[in-house]
C-alpha cells in the first residue's frame, strides 16, 4: 500500500507530501457525472457498487494518496429516524427538531442494520483499488449534523440552532449525546470494514465563539476522538473558519488537524505544536489560478508547512465547476515538489 498519508497522519517522514482532496469524487468530474445523472444521490450513496465505483474515479484519474468513501455527513441521522432530502441543491429535512418531543423520538440506531451499506462499499472500494490506497472513513461532528437536523438545511445566521444551545442548553446537550452514540459505532462499523483512518467534519463549528465552542462542541469531539483512536486508526479533525478553535481542536487528541484557507499552515503549526500533524490549506478556487500561479501556491504551501507531518488538500471542498486537469496539476505538482523538499530544496 501506498502509505504516504497514514505515515504522515503520525508524523512519521515519506519519501513526498501526500496529498487528496476534499469531495474529490464529484460533480467536476464527468465519469462521476455520468453515473450520476441516472440516479438520485441518496440513491448512490446507499448502492455499495456504484458508491465504490465513483470512489475509485479520483484515485485513478488524479493519482491522489487515499480513498475517501463516497458517501455524506447525513447518512446516519437518516437512520435515527428523521427524513432526510439530499440532492444537488444541499440537504433538506422536511420535519426539522424543534421540540424535546422531536428529539426524544430519535433512536440510536444499529450501524449495520441502519448504515451496512457505507461498510460495504468500502469492502468492495478496498477490493476494486487492490488495497493500493488508504481507504477513508468519515462522519459528520455532532454540532454540525444537528445545526441540520434544527434548521432544516444549510443556514446563513443558524438562529434556530443557537437559539436551542441559549435557551434549552440540557435539550441541546440531550441531541449531541444521541448524536455521538449514533457516531462512534457508525465509525468504528466503517474501521472494522477497513477504513484505515477517518475524518470528523465539524463544518459548522466555526459558527460558534471559542466560549461555545468549548461547551457545545469540544465534549463530544474529544469523545469521539478518544473512542475512534483505540482501535488504532488515526483520526483527523477538520471545520472551517476554525482558527480561532485551534487550541480547542488540539485539546481533543486528535492525530491530524485540518486547516481552511484562512490561516497560513506554519501559523496553524505554531498555535497547534509539533506534536500534531496539519492538513490543508489551499483555497478551492485557487484551482481557477493560471497553472504558474497555482503552482507557487503549492509551493508556498509546502514550505510553510515542512517536510513531516503535512497531509495537503484544499481549504474545502473541490467546487463543481473545477477543471479536473487542474486537479491533476495540482496533485503532481504537490508530489513534485513534497519530493524537492525532501531533497532540501528551498521552495520559497
Amino acid at each position: 500500500m501506498n502509505d504516504r498519508l497514514l505515515r504522515t497522519a503520525r508524523r512519521q517522514p515519506t519519501d513526498t507530501t501526500p496529498v487528496w482532496l476534499m469531495r474529490q469524487a464529484g460533480r467536476y468530474l464527468p465519469e462521476y457525472r455520468a453515473i450520476r445523472g441516472n440516479i438520485a444521490f441518496l440513491d448512490l450513496c446507499k448502492n455499495p457498487d456504484l458508491a465504490a465505483e465513483v470512489t475509485v474515479q479520483p484515485v485513478t484519474r488524479l493519482g491522489v494518496d487515499a480513498a475517501i468513501i463516497f458517501s455524506d455527513i447525513l447518512i446516519p441521522v437518516e437512520a435515527m429516524g428523521i427524513h432526510l432530502e439530499l440532492g444537488d441543491k444541499g440537504p433538506h429535512f422536511p420535519n426539522p427538531l424543534r421540540t424535546a418531543a422531536d428529539i426524544d423520538k430519535l433512536g440510536v440506531p444499529d450501524p449495520v442494520e441502519g448504515t451496512g451499506f457505507v461498510a460495504e462499499a468500502i469492502r468492495r472500494t478496498r477490493k476494486a483499488l487492490n488495497d493500493s490506497v488508504p481507504v477513508i472513513g468519515f462522519a459528520g461532528a455532532p454540532f454540525t449534523l444537528a445545526a441540520y437536523m434544527v434548521e432544516g438545511g444549510g443556514s446563513k445566521s443558524y438562529i434556530v440552532i443557537k437559539r436551542l444551545l441559549f435557551e434549552q442548553p440540557e435539550l441541546a446537550h440531550r441531541l449531541f449525546q444521541k448524536l455521538t452514540d449514533t457516531l462512534i459505532p457508525y465509525l468504528k462499523m466503517q474501521v472494522e470494514a477497513g477504513a484505515s483512518i477517518v475524518q470528523i467534519f465539524d463544518s459548522w463549528g466555526g459558527e460558534l465563539s471559542p466560549y461555545d465552542f468549548e461547551r457545545f462542541s469540544l465534549p463530544y469531539l474529544t469523545r469521539m476522538v478518544t473512542e475512534l483512536k483505540a482501535t488504532g486508526v488515526p483520526v483527523i479533525l477538520f471545520g472551517t473558519n476554525m482558527t480561532p478553535h485551534l487550541p480547542l481542536l488540539k485539546r481533543t487528541g486528535a492525530d491530524v488537524i485540518g486547516l481552511d484557507w484562512r490561516v497560513n499552515v506554519d501559523e496553524g503549526r505554531r498555535i497547534l505544536g509539533p506534536d500534531v500533524a496539519t492538513q490543508g490549506n489551499l483555497d478551492p478556487l485557487h484551482l481557477f489560478l493560471p497553472r504558474e500561479e497555482l503552482d507557487a501556491r503549492v509551493k508556498d504551501i509546502l514550505g510553510r508547512a515542512g517536510p513531516i507531518g503535512h497531509i495537503f488538500n484544499l481549504g474545502h471542498g473541490i467546487l463543481p465547476p473545477s477543471d479536473p486537469d487542474a486537479a491533476k496539476f495540482l496533485v503532481d505538482a504537490v508530489h513534485r515538489h513534497g519530493t524537492a523538499l525532501r531533497q532540501g530544496i528551498a521552495l520559497r
